[in-house]
């Protein structure tokens, strides 16, 4: 008689990131590899709920390394401790849905399973590990780079690229018209996009969540450079960034979403406020969702590989209820628990900013003598 083989689950939960299904593709092939069976669970958590997924072989993950998002499809909608659910009447009352979860577990005779997600899916796996016993491997995905107990996160790499991209090309428009150019990137309460792509983009001025700006600083920067004739100006915010004294700026809320606030329009407000202290022509843009988006870069590319094999790794020796993570340049694990805690941001005295602060960057909090 055949011996039984070991079953896994992998999901992906939260916003869709750039090494999606490179992760996928990893903890499929390693499962593979060693004799195992793996189920692919569509849309995240909803598929969890509803039972809808799906038995993985190696020609699912044939060709998608350099594809975006991801093959399973995502939301950052379904929490199984309060589900959404319609009523006849039109109105949404929310439910406990565990024990659909552990049913459908139950039913594919799952092991354990593979989290692919950020914080909103990291605290939901740990919840699910804490409180029902389920066995769980996180992966940290998010562009943002703000999870905690890692050095890095997949998906930073190329929406950082793809920022730096957009200001090598503002750079020249900028140029042109003399005006103040005015990036908005993403990066919730945290500042990494903007930081390292403002200094590989080469930024005049970095508004971060962390620092909190003073706007003279930052038209004190603007007038410096018309002085020494540069007629233009590069300024990155940071969507989480905030005036000292004031609040982030809230372009609107969802309902029902892991993380229901969704930060904007700092930007806008910055270049308005620029133009008017300075009569220099000031525009915004907002970069948005073209940092999600698009085909991972190299360095993502690996990386999002090595912990796919190594979250494969850790459920075929038993390691359960932990988060890969880069450390030293080092696969590791880390408890699932500490890591779904507070997120992880720029600290003030980051070496990063020392670097911006030598080449004459402002971060709207003293006057720049550059």
């Amino acid at each position: 008689m055949a011996e039984k083989k070991r079953r896994f689950a992998v999901l992906t939960g939260g916003g869709d990131c750039p090494g999606l299904n490179a992760v996928i593709r990893a903890v499929v092939k390693t499962f593979l590899q060693n004799g195992c069976e793996v189920y692919g669970v569509h849309n995240g958590f909803n598929g969890l709920i509803n039972g809808n997924m799906q038995l993985m072989d190696y020609a699912s993950v044939s060709g998608i390394l350099p594809r975006g998002g991801t093959i399973l499809g995502t939301t950052n909608r379904d929490n199984p401790f309060k589900f959404a659910v319609e009523q006849e009447n039109g109105e949404i009352v929310y439910k406990d849905m565990r024990q659909q979860v552990l049913d459908n577990l139950k039913k594919y005779d799952i092991e354990a399973l593979v989290v692919i997600g950020g914080d909103g899916s990291l605290n939901i796996g740990a919840q699910l590990a804490r409180e029902c016993g389920v066995k769980v491997v996180g992966v940290p995905k998010t562009i943002d780079n703000d999870l905690p107990c890692t050095e890095r996160t997949f998906g930073f790499d190329t929406a950082m690229a793809m920022a730096t991209e957009a200001l090598d090309r503002l750079h020249t428009t900028a140029e042109s018209h003399h005006r103040v150019m005015v990036l908005e990137v993403m990066g919730r309460y945290a500042g990494w996009i903007a930081l390292h792509s403002g200094i590989a983009g080469g930024a005049d001025v970095i508004l971060l969540p962390e620092i909190p700006y003073k706007l003279e600083p930052v038209i004190a920067k603007i007038k410096q450079r018309k002085e020494a004739g540069k007629n233009f100006s590069i300024v990155v915010v940071a969507e989480g960034a905030k005036p000292e004294g004031g609040e982030m700026s809230v372009a609107r809320m969802v309902k029902g979403s892991f993380e229901p606030i969704r930060l904007g329009g700092i930007g806008e407000k910055v270049a308005n406020e620029i133009e008017e202290a300075t009569g220099i022509e000031s525009r915004c843009t907002v970069l948005g969702y073209l940092q999600r988006g698009g085909s991972p870069t190299a360095f993502d590319r690996v990386l999002s590989t090595r912990y796919g094999v190594a979250a494969a790794e850790a459920c075929l020796r038993g390691e359960y209820n932990v988060m890969v993570s880069l450390y030293h340049d080092q696969i590791v694990t880390v408890y699932i628990q500490k890591a779904a805690s507070k997120p992880r941001q720029v600290s003030v005295d980051n070496e990063i900013i020392r670097t911006g602060r030598q080449l004459g960057i402002s971060f709207g909090d003293e006057v720049s003598v550059n």
